[in-house]
């Protein structure tokens, strides 16, 4: 196991999960569902309808178009 801190979206990611109580897999399924969205409508989905704070919800955004871009 790795000693190094994630780093960039993922470091939300440990919050996110004891936050909402959800894994993030689940997240990325939400958002690959709404892939055809814009990034700030994908946000403001997270936000109204899962209750997520604007900072975890748009790491999340960034990290499912991030892996989108990279054609994971």
């Amino acid at each position: 196991m790795s000693n190094e801190k994630a780093k960039g979206p993922a470091s939300y990611f440990p919050s996110i999960e004891r936050t909402y109580g959800r894994p993030i897999d689940h997240w990325m399924a939400v958002l690959e569902q709404t892939a055809a969205l814009g990034h700030m409508d994908q946000v403001a989905l997270l936000k109204q309808t899962h209750g997520l704070g604007h900072g975890h919800a748009n790491a999340l955004v960034a990290w499912h178009r991030a892996r989108q871009e990279a054609g994971a």
